[in-house]
């Protein structure tokens, strides 16, 4: 639309105009330009020829009969004007009275007549609204001019003043190509003032971007501000326009369409958002809150203090940080990769920046970044604990894909060295892998390794650069471990010793045997170890078994013995039978006749001798191994009983093995044991002592009975024919008022500790050089993952070399703290002692180096990710430097304290992120940041402010 002011002559031509309106639109809207045009009649002798003017309006390259082309521009001209300029070039004479004048397209346009006022001392505020009449025909009320002819016609004959050329594009559809007359009318409004529109007309083969900045234009909105577009869709719900590259067509936008602006708040968040549970929005007392930028918790949402560390350690990143705040990403923003998550995680997380940064929260609820995360990896769905390394690896390759500037990656074949020299295949290494990996992500944390590789049998030599995002280094692991056991002596007087040994990771059985044999002064021949659980033996184990099958939480029990439990027909030795301790307990039925077995207390291997293997001389052997917890009777208690009494407990008598019965299944909680008492021998216990059960009929008073039963302990032995050829096990059954008359539970339960178990194995620290060196040593390739020789033609177990050849801005070193073997699952809490500043990589990098700018091989830490606790629990925090003022800080999930240098260090250090100096120094400078950052060498407060968190 356009605004003209209107004298009093062009108010009486425009008001005789007004009568004619309904009856000749067209004469109208001529009339109205002549109104509001000033007299521009071009000069004819300024003209080319007439034969001239024709060849390039029509014919030629420049001519309207030449194709259309996709997104070229074309013009519209009033049909009546174009066949009297026609009339006047093919009448031969350039001072025809048919000369055309300005070119005028006032009848192509839509006549509004505003109300005229009557104050005779103020000119008219006229509006023309420029848009076009509705159903216009080419042909019959316009006519197309591609570019260079309308501005041929122009040039030589004007345009009437005030008239907007009608310029429009041309759009490709599918199988055909068209002139877009009617383009799309958008109405544009802000978020906070919806009653206030502008309707502005855009081609469909404008771009969202193109919508995007005319918005920010009309709304007269600051350079600074962050904007976004949002489209009202006909059921009345709101859509996101992600893309700004797409164009109006593909994003599907139609006339009259409600296209809303809307402006992120200096808090950093956006209007939108919609409140969660946990409000994400500024509590009422934080509304004039204003802190440091970045000093910012992170609300722990349930076991999310992993996701927080690595987003505090990443948000730390100067050059990052800044690329995300000054809006770098939004133009680089990759919609359609399909390794992507479609610039969803790089606005989540660009989000989250900015509201950090914006110094208006204490702490923000990162649950929409959380969402988004669980949306696109699954593995992090919930909130159950996971790795804050492993998040962040996520983090960095999804960052990086949407915001790859490569747009369509090309097939790049990886080519082996060839004898060729490293500086030419690293840099045709690197080229490659920018091809189709360039972003800022790439820019910042890729760095290249170099990998050999040499054949064990033909000596090949393979040579390849391979880029890495961050460095797992392995920590230097000792080749001993702490194994707590219990040894029960045989001798009865003394208590259980409770013992810490050291044995080799890699040893066997046999090895914890020696190193107890060490303690105790007891032959490791005399010594027979079992996993103990739930009152049973889990497991009996042999000498010549791995000490990698015993794990940290097992429940190791280490019996001296002086016999083997494999009788052996004619051998002299005594035969070492398993014992369980049971207790008689009602059940609850109806009658309460029925008693259930109950195993209590730690079993026993007893050692018999082959004189005294019968009922008798075994209980007399069991009442001597037991006598320091269970109390003899006296010949009055012998007495007691009568006659009566005996009948009645020979009917509750414990029976034997049915033998057309099955094996009653073990209770549910409990587990058997997995091997080691199931040999078959013929020398059975069943032989020697005739029955199954002991006595079979009382004839003085016994405090319990004797039973043999199946390994679980918790039935009786069946006739299948795996328990009639195994070694039986002896159940001692106690009946509830004998147990607690005679059994001493707490002398029983009673133990000693041995002076070893106050043993700490010491674990030296060690220097990040070091694990960096057993990071670069050659290493052989296992047996899960060979090696294809090229040359010999199958996979080998190649030795493996990794070296550095190229280092990024940002180095990220990740300590291998967590072990995963076969068996067992372990953390290193070994204290890894790392600089904080003048951390130098010279020696590890192998590429020819520049000596005149060693900062390129030194590096100042500025964010370190910390691990609290074991395997299955923990909890993560982090150590960062605010790039702005260059001060420590410790992260806590929402809590924020200042720290010193000297607290960092840690045996917790898990994820250490490194600055290179030149590009700390870069920063630094005013080229280099708006916000000109602080090292994080600056010197730290007074001691008085900080907090311990060691």
């Amino acid at each position: 639309m356009g605004f003209h002011h209107i004298d009093q002559v062009g108010l009486e031509l425009l008001t005789s105009t007004m009568a004619t309106v309904a009856a000749n639109p067209a004469a109208a809207a001529a009339a109205v330009a002549v109104a509001v045009a000033e007299d521009r009649e071009p000069q004819r002798k300024e003209l080319p020829g007439l034969d001239s003017q024709w060849r390039q309006i029509e014919n030629g390259e420049s001519g309207r009969e030449r194709p259309l082309r996709a997104g070229e521009s074309w013009f519209l001209v009033e049909k009546h004007w174009y066949k009297q300029w026609e009339a006047y070039v093919q009448g031969g004479d350039q001072d025809s009275s048919t000369f055309p004048g300005c070119i005028n397209n006032a009848a192509l346009f839509q006549v509004l007549f505003p109300s005229i006022p009557t104050d005779d001392h103020k000119p008219i505020l006229y509006e023309i609204n420029w848009r076009l009449k509705e159903g216009l025909v080419e042909g019959e009320d316009y006519v197309l001019l591609p570019a260079a002819a309308w501005h041929y016609l122009v040039s030589w004959y004007g345009l009437e003043h005030g008239q907007p050329p009608i310029e429009r594009k041309v759009i490709e559809l599918p199988n055909i190509q068209k002139v877009e007359v009617y383009p799309v009318e958008l109405l544009l409004v802000r978020h906070n003032d919806l009653g206030k529109s502008h309707t502005v007309q855009f081609s469909h083969t404008d771009s969202i971007g193109l919508v995007l900045r005319t918005a920010r234009e009309r709304f007269l909105v600051e350079p600074q501000e962050d904007t976004r577009l949002w489209a009202k869709n006909s059921e009345g719900s709101l859509d996101r326009l992600y893309d700004t590259h797409i164009t109006v067509l593909d994003a599907a936008l139609e006339t009259g369409q409600l296209i809303i602006m809307e402006t992120r708040k200096k808090d950093g968040t956006w209007p939108s958002a919609q409140l969660h549970v946990m409000n994400n929005n500024m509590s009422e007392e934080d509304e004039d809150f204003k802190g440091q930028p970045g000093i910012c918790g992170l609300t722990n949402l349930g076991n999310t203090c992993f996701m927080n560390s690595a987003l505090q350690c990443l948000s730390n990143v100067p050059q990052l940080t800044e690329y995300f705040l000054n809006n770098c990403y939004l133009e680089e923003l990759n919609f359609r990769n399909p390794l992507g998550m479609k610039g969803e995680i790089a606005e989540a997380y660009a989000d989250l920046v900015k509201q950090a940064w914006s110094g208006h929260h204490r702490s923000i609820v990162p649950h929409v970044f959380k969402n988004k995360v669980g949306h696109f990896a699954s593995q992090f769905l919930g909130y159950q604990q996971h790795d804050s390394q492993e998040l962040l690896s996520f983090l960095l390759d999804g960052l990086h894909e949407d915001l790859n500037r490569v747009k369509k990656k090309e097939y790049v074949e990886l080519c082996d060295a060839a004898g060729r020299p490293d500086q030419e295949v690293a840099q045709e290494a690197w080229q490659n892998h920018k091809r189709r990996n360039d972003s800022v992500i790439v820019d910042t944390f890729h760095g290249l390794f170099k990998s050999t590789l040499v054949c064990p049998d033909c000596g090949n030599v393979s040579v390849t650069f391979d880029p890495f995002c961050y460095l797992s280094v392995p920590l230097p692991i000792s080749h001993k471990r702490v194994l707590e056991v219990f040894f029960i002596p045989m001798d009865p007087r003394r208590k259980p010793e409770q013992h810490r040994l050291v044995v080799p990771k890699k040893g066997k059985i046999s090895d914890l045997c020696v190193a107890l044999s060490k303690h105790t002064g007891i032959s490791p021949e005399r010594m027979m170890v079992a996993d103990v659980f739930s009152h049973r033996f889990y497991k009996l184990y042999q000498l010549e078994e791995p000490l990698s099958s015993i794990l940290d939480r097992d429940d190791i029990f280490v019996y001296e013995v002086s016999g083997r439990i494999e009788a052996i027909e004619g051998s002299r030795e005594d035969i070492v039978v398993p014992v369980y301790l049971r207790e008689r307990t009602p059940a609850r039925d109806y009658n309460n006749s029925y008693y259930g077995l109950m195993l209590f207390g730690h079993p026993l291997l007893v050692s018999v001798p082959r004189d005294r293997f019968t009922w008798e001389g075994l209980y007399n052997v069991l009442m001597y191994r037991l006598s320091r917890y269970v109390t003899k009777p006296n010949s009055d208690d012998e007495d007691d009983g009568d006659e009566k009494e005996d009948d009645e407990e020979d009917k509750d008598d414990i029976p034997g093995p049915s033998t057309g019965g099955s094996l009653r299944d073990p209770e549910p909680e409990q587990a058997g044991p997995s091997s080691g008492v199931t040999n078959r021998c013929p020398f059975l216990l069943d032989n020697c002592l005739g029955t199954s059960q002991w006595p079979p009929r009382r004839r003085r008073k016994q405090l319990f009975t004797l039973q043999t039963v199946n390994s679980n302990g918790t039935s009786d032995r069946t006739t299948s024919p795996e328990e009639v050829h195994a070694q039986p096990y002896i159940a001692i059954d106690w009946e509830p008022e004998m147990k607690k008359r005679y059994y001493d539970e707490v002398e029983a339960e009673g133990y000693v500790k041995h002076d070893c178990v106050g043993y700490v194995m010491k674990k030296a620290p060690v220097r990040l050089q070091e694990c960096i060196e057993l990071f670069t040593t050659v290493e052989t390739l296992e047996k899960e993952n060979p090696w294809y020789c090229p040359s010999c033609k199958q996979h080998q177990l190649a030795t493996k070399k990794l070296d550095l050849w190229m280092l990024p801005e940002i180095l990220i070193i990740h300590l291998k703290r967590f072990s995963y073997t076969k068996f067992s699952r372990e953390k290193l809490d070994t204290l890894v002692e790392f600089p904080i500043r003048d951390l130098d990589f010279s020696e590890f990098v192998i590429q020819p180096q520049n000596e005149l700018n060693p900062e390129l091989y030194k590096y100042d830490l500025i964010a370190v990710s910390n691990h609290y606790g074991g395997m299955r629990d923990g909890h993560y925090t982090t150590f960062a430097c605010n790039k702005d003022s260059g001060q420590w800080h410790y992260f806590d999930d929402n809590s924020v304290s200042p720290v010193n240098e000297n607290q960092i260090e840690s045996k917790a250090a898990y994820v250490l992120f490194y600055q290179r100096q030149d590009v700390a120094r870069r920063l630094l400078s005013p080229a280099g940041s708006s916000g000109a950052p602080a090292s994080p060498a600056c010197s730290s407060p007074p001691s008085s402010e900080f907090m311990d968190v060691n």
